[in-house]
C-alpha cells in the first residue's frame, strides 16, 4: 500500500488539500499521512490543528516543536529538520503540497533531497509578492504538476518543465465549493454568532516585500471599512511578516456592532458566508478564485495578486490601491459585479486526482528532472 503524505501549514492550503486527503483515506490502496505545521499551530491564529483532527484521520502528525518566529527564513529551516525526521521514519510514496507557503517549500526540499516524488498543487500561478517567487521555487523541486488551468500549465513550460509531467485537474477546493455538503447559512451564522442580514467579508494579508510600507496602507483601508457603514466579518491575517501590524490596527474595529472578528473559520462555513455575502473584499486569492465560483463581487486591494487575473475575464473584480477614497468607490459599486466564472476548476479535482494515483505514470517517471528549452518539441 503506497503512503501519500499530505504537508499542511495554513487554513488555506488545507482547504485545498482537504478533498484529496479525504478520498486519499477512504481509499483501498492507499494509506494518507498529514503533516501539520506553521500557522496551524499559532494560539492566536485560532490553533487550526484542531480542525484537522476533528475531520478523524488515522494519521495526523502536529509538529509541536516547531519554532514560531517573525523570520520566515528560520521558520523554514525549522520545519525542513523537524519535517526531515518525520519523513525518514515513515517513508512516503509520494509527498503532496500546496501552493506558495514556506511549510509547501520545505515539503518540495526535504522530498526532492531524500529521493521522494512531491506533487505540486497550483503551481504555474503569479502573484505580486515573495509568494509568487516561493512557488516557483516549489515548482523547480516538485516532480509532478497538478494545475488549475492551462495557462499554469503553459507557464511551468517556461520554466523549463517536461509536459508529461504536467496535468491539468483545477483547484480542489472547487469540489467542495460545488458540493451539496456544506452547511446552511443560518447554522453558519448560530456557529459565530452573526447576526447581519448583509454583510462583507475582509481578509487582508501582508505584503512582505513592502513592509515598510503596510502601516500606512492598512490604515487607509481600515479608515475605508469603518467609514463605509457596512457590515464585516473580518478574518485574521496569515502569519507572513508584518501580520502584528495589521492586528494592531484591527484593534480599531473590535467591540464596534458592525463588525465580528476572528482568528479563522472552519473551511466550509467559510464557504457558506462567502456564498450570501454581499462582497469579498481584501487582498486574499479567496477573493480571486472562490468568490468568481460563486459570482460573488470582490474588491482586490494594492500588489498582493498582481499578475493573477485579468479584469475583462474576472468580471466580479475590482481592482483598487490602498486608497480610503477609492476603496469606498468600489464598495458603493460592488453589487454592479456581480459575475460567475470557471476559469479555476469544475469540481472534479479529486477524481482526476486519484486517476492519476490510480495510474502508472507517475509512478514510472524518473526522479532526475532535466530542463526543457522552449525551442524542444519535448
Amino acid at each position: 500500500m503506497k503512503k501519500i503524505l499530505f504537508i499542511t501549514g495554513t487554513r488555506a492550503d488545507y482547504g485545498k488539500l482537504k478533498p484529496l486527503i479525504r478520498e486519499v483515506e477512504r481509499s483501498e490502496e492507499f494509506e494518507a499521512y498529514i503533516y501539520v505545521s506553521g500557522m496551524h499551530l499559532m494560539e492566536m491564529f485560532g490553533n487550526t490543528y484542531r480542525e484537522i483532527v476533528k475531520d478523524g484521520y488515522r494519521n495526523v502528525y502536529t509538529d509541536f516543536a516547531q519554532i514560531h518566529t517573525d523570520s520566515m527564513s528560520y521558520n523554514l529551516g525549522d520545519v525542513i529538520c523537524h519535517l526531515t525526521g518525520f519523513v525518514e521514519r515513515i517513508h512516503p510514496d509520494l509527498m503532496v503540497v500546496h501552493g506558495d507557503r514556506i511549510d509547501a517549500l520545505a515539503g518540495a526540499v526535504v522530498g526532492a533531497l531524500n529521493n521522494i516524488k512531491v506533487a505540486h498543487i497550483e503551481g504555474g500561478e503569479v502573484s505580486g509578492t515573495i509568494d509568487e517567487s516561493i512557488r516557483h521555487a516549489i515548482s523547480k523541486f516538485a516532480h509532478l504538476h497538478l494545475v488549475c488551468n492551462e495557462e499554469a500549465g503553459k507557464r511551468l513550460l517556461q520554466l523549463g518543465e517536461e509536459a508529461r509531467r504536467i496535468h491539468v485537474i483545477g483547484s480542489p477546493d472547487i469540489d467542495i465549493m460545488l458540493s451539496d455538503s456544506l452547511p446552511s447559512i443560518n447554522k453558519a451564522k448560530n456557529r459565530y454568532d452573526i447576526v447581519y442580514e448583509h454583510y462583507g467579508i475582509f481578509m487582508y494579508h501582508p505584503v512582505t516585500t513592502d513592509y515598510p510600507n503596510l502601516g500606512k496602507k492598512i490604515q487607509q483601508v481600515v479608515d475605508a471599512l469603518l467609514e463605509s457603514g457596512k457590515n464585516y466579518v473580518v478574518i485574521y491575517p496569515n502569519n507572513d511578516k508584518g501580520s502584528e501590524i495589521l492586528l494592531n490596527e484591527y484593534k480599531r474595529m473590535e467591540g464596534k456592532r458592525r463588525f465580528c472578528l476572528f482568528p479563522s473559520l472552519r473551511f466550509e462555513y467559510f464557504l457558506t458566508l462567502l456564498k450570501h455575502a454581499d462582497f469579498m473584499i481584501g487582498n486574499s486569492s479567496a477573493g480571486i478564485r472562490e468568490s468568481s465560483v460563486y459570482g460573488i463581487p470582490a474588491v482586490d486591494i494594492g500588489s498582493r495578486q498582481e499578475g493573477r487575473y485579468n479584469l475583462e475575464e474576472s468580471r466580479n473584480l475590482q481592482h483598487v490601491d490602498e486608497r480610503r477614497e477609492d476603496i469606498l468607490e468600489a464598495i458603493r459599486h460592488a453589487q454592479e459585479y456581480r459575475f460567475e466564472a470557471e476559469q479555476f476548476g469544475d469540481g472534479r479535482s479529486t477524481e482526476r486526482f486519484m486517476e492519476l494515483l490510480r495510474g502508472t505514470d507517475i509512478w514510472d517517471f524518473a526522479l532526475q528532472k532535466r530542463f526543457v528549452d522552449l525551442s524542444s518539441s519535448v
